[in-house]
C-alpha cells in the first residue's frame, strides 16, 4: 500500500508471483482498484455504491449486492485466487486445519473431512472431484501478494483486522451449514457461481460465531445468484448459506472479514480500567474501602448499586468536561502488533533515510498509517509510582506470513520466530513528548526547533530517536 514517504512497490512486468507467470491481461487489470489510498480503494471496491451511502444505509444495517457483469473486473477477480493456484500452493508445506479445511453439509450440519499432516494436492483434489467437499483457504494474503495489498489497505482505511478465506466448492455441494458470524463481512465472487441465501439475524451484529438449524430462520430475505465480478456485503449476526448450483463446473468466493470486537462495548471495556485508576488518583471517595464482608456476600445490595451509579455518573461529567482522557490501550496494541505490515515493504525500505536531522530542518513521519501512539504506564518494574508513557508503536516488522493465524502448534524454533514477530515494535517517550508527538503525526511539516518541547535537546532526541526507527526523515 502507498504510504507517505514512499512509493507503492509493484511487480516487474517479468516477475512471477508464487512462481506462477503473470499474464499481461492479469496486470491489465490491476488497475481496476485504486491504490491511491485507503478511502479509494475501498470506494473502488463497491463501485458503483458511494462510501458515503454505504455507510449510511448498509453498514451494520442489512445486505447490499453488487451485480457486476465487467469482463474486466471478473478477470480481475479470478486472477486474486481460483482453483488451478492449489496445485501450486501445496507445494508450500500447507497442513490441515492450519491452512486450510475439506468439509462438507451434510444433513445441516459440518462434517470436516480432513487428513492428517500436511496437504496432498492429489488427495486434495480427489476429496473435491470425489467426495464433493468444499475447500476452504485459510488466510491467502499470506501466499497472494494481490490479496495482502488489498487487505493492508483495507485495515488502514477501517483501523481494524481484516481477514479472508477463500471458499471453493464443486457443483451441487454445501460446504458449511446455517449460520452467522461475528464479523462484516465482504464476499468477492472470483469463479463460477454461488447460490447465496440470507435470512434475519437471530442475534443482530452478534459478538460469536454461532450455527442456526434451518427450522429456526424462518425464509430468507435475499436469495440471490452471485456470478464472478459480483459483490455481496452483510453485516455481523446476519444468517447465511450457499451453495454451487447444478451446471457449475465450481464456485470460487472470496470472503473479506473485519470488525471482530470491534464494538463500543470492546472499546468501553478497553478504556474503563485505565479511566478507573486515572480517577482514583484525584478522588477520595473511589479510593475508600469498601463495606465490611462485601465480597464475601451472596448478592450485592442496592445501595451498592446506587453507589456505583454515583461514580459513574461523576466519570461521566468528568468525561463531557474533559477533565479526564480515555486511553485505548490493549486494542490498539493487539491491532497494531497483529496487522499486515506495509505492502511489498523491504528490510531495506525501514533504514534510516536522509541526512540526520538537526533544529534548523523541517521533518516529517514515514508510515504514518501503520504507526500508533498510545499513553500507557510504564511497564518497568520499580519501587516508585507508576509513572505515564507516550508510546509510538508501528507495524513495520510485522510478519506477513502468521497475519490472522492465531496460535498453533509449532516446532520449538518457529515458536521463537512467532513469539519475536508479534512482540509490539516501537518507542517509549516521556509523557512531556506527547504534543510533540502528536503534531508529527498530524502529517505536518515541522520544523525540529518549533516542536513544542522546552529544550533543544528533547526535540533532537526524539527525532533521532523516529529517525533511526525509520518512522521520520528530514524533508
Amino acid at each position: 500500500m502507498p504510504k507517505k514517504g514512499r512509493s507503492a512497490v509493484k511487480r516487474p512486468d517479468n516477475k512471477a508471483e508464487n512462481g506462477v507467470p503473470v499474464s499481461a491481461k492479469q496486470r491489465k487489470t490491476e488497475s481496476l482498484l485504486c491504490f491511491e489510498s485507503p478511502a479509494s480503494l475501498f470506494q473502488s471496491l463497491i463501485a458503483p455504491m458511494d462510501v458515503e451511502q454505504f455507510f449510511q444505509e448498509y453498514w451494520e444495517k442489512k445486505p447490499l449486492l453488487l451485480q457486476r457483469s465487467d469482463p474486466a473486473l471478473t478477470s480481475y477477480y479470478q486472477s486474486l485466487f481460483q482453483l488451478s493456484d492449489l496445485k501450486h500452493l501445496c507445494t508450500q508445506n500447507l497442513e490441515y486445519a492450519r491452512d486450510l479445511n475439506v468439509c462438507r453439509c451434510v444433513n445441516g450440519k459440518k462434517k470436516v473431512m480432513n487428513k492428517e499432516g500436511r496437504v496432498n494436492y492429489s488427495q486434495l483434489k480427489k476429496d473435491f472431484d470425489q467426495r464433493r467437499a468444499t475447500i476452504q483457504f485459510h488466510q491467502p494474503q499470506r501466499f497472494k501478494d494481490e490479496l495482502w495489498h488489498i487487505q493492508e489497505q483495507l485495515e488502514c482505511f477501517f483501523g481494524a483486522l481484516v481477514g479472508s478465506n477463500v471458499y471453493i466448492t464443486p457443483q451441487e455441494s454445501q460446504g458449511l451449514p446455517p449460520h452467522y458470524d461475528d464479523v462484516e463481512v465482504f464476499i468477492l465472487q472470483l469463479e463460477g457461481q454461488k447460490h447465496w441465501r440470507l435470512y434475519e439475524p437471530t442475534v443482530p451484529l452478534a459478538r460469536e460465531y454461532s450455527l442456526e438449524p434451518e427450522e429456526r430462520i424462518g425464509k430468507p430475505t435475499h436469495d440471490i445468484i452471485l456470478k464472478a465480478g459480483d459483490l455481496l456485503y452483510f453485516p455481523r449476526g446476519t444468517i447465511h448459506q450457499a451453495d454451487t448450483p447444478a451446471g457449475v463446473e465450481h464456485s470460487t468466493h472470496l470472503t473479506l472479514s473485519t470488525y471482530q470486537n470491534t464494538s463500543w462495548g470492546d472499546f468501553l471495556l478497553d478504556v474503563f480500567p485505565s479511566l478507573l485508576f486515572d480517577s482514583m488518583k484525584g478522588d477520595l471517595s473511589l479510593r475508600q474501602g469498601l463495606p465490611r464482608s462485601l465480597l464475601c456476600s451472596p448478592g450485592v445490595s442496592s445501595e451498592v448499586n446506587k453507589q456505583v451509579s454515583v461514580f459513574l455518573r461523576g466519570l461521566a461529567e468528568s468525561l463531557e468536561k474533559e477533565q479526564q482522557e480515555l486511553r485505548s490501550s490493549e486494542m490498539r496494541r493487539d491491532f497494531i502488533s497483529s496487522r499486515l505490515p506495509p505492502y511489498k515493504l523491504q528490510e531495506e525500505d525501514i533504514m534510516p533515510v536522509g541526512k540526520l536531522p538537526a533544529l534548523e530542518d523541517s521533518v516529517c513521519v514515514r508510515f504514518k498509517e501503520h504507526i500508533l501512539l498510545t499513553v500507557e504506564p510504564s511497564q518497568e518494574n520499580t519501587d516508585e509510582a507508576t509513572e505515564l508513557m507516550a508510546f509510538m508503536f508501528h507495524s513495520l516488522k510485522n510478519k506477513r506470513e502468521t497475519h490472522m493465524m492465531g496460535v498453533h502448534s509449532v516446532d520449538d524454533e518457529d515458536q521463537e520466530d512467532e513469539e519475536e514477530s508479534s512482540q509490539l515494535q516501537g518507542l517509549r517517550f516521556p509523557l512531556t513528548h506527547l504534543p510533540a508527538l502528536r503534531r508529527l503525526l498530524s502529517g505536518e511539516r515541522l520544523l525540529v526547533a518549533e516542536l513544542p518541547l522546552q529544550h533543544d535537546a528533547d526535540k533532537l532526541g526524539m527525532v533521532m530517536g523516529l529517525w533511526t526507527e525509520g518512522l521520520l526523515q528530514v524533508c
